[in-house]
């Protein structure tokens, strides 16, 4: 059954603190998870203020359907970015067929 895993690479020029990235970090996080249904997680440790790194990961018998599903995560994550003043720096995906 394929997997596909998105990463994102985020950009908070804005963070002036911790408190500043963990407020953009985690309204990405729960509007994804209730948009798309998805599993959501910061991938790296707090290590500056201004960046992060977030998993998505999805699940399905059709790989066709996962391809879409991650180009509009990650079309949605954009805007949602854009909306709290960062931006998606970088994005890559990848299958994992089990």
């Amino acid at each position: 059954m394929p997997v596909a895993q998105l990463t994102l690479e985020v950009r908070i020029e804005h963070a002036q603190s911790l408190k500043d990235r963990r407020q953009v970090v985690r309204s990405l996080k729960d509007q994804l998870r209730q948009s798309f249904n998805v599993s959501v997680a910061e991938m790296d440790e707090a290590v500056g203020w201004q960046s992060a790194t977030i998993a998505v990961v999805a699940i399905s018998r059709s790989r066709d359907y996962l391809h879409g599903l991650v180009e509009e995560v990650e079309r949605a994550a954009r805007r949602m970015l854009n909306e709290h003043g960062a931006e998606l720096a970088d994005s890559f995906w990848e299958y994992v067929e089990s």
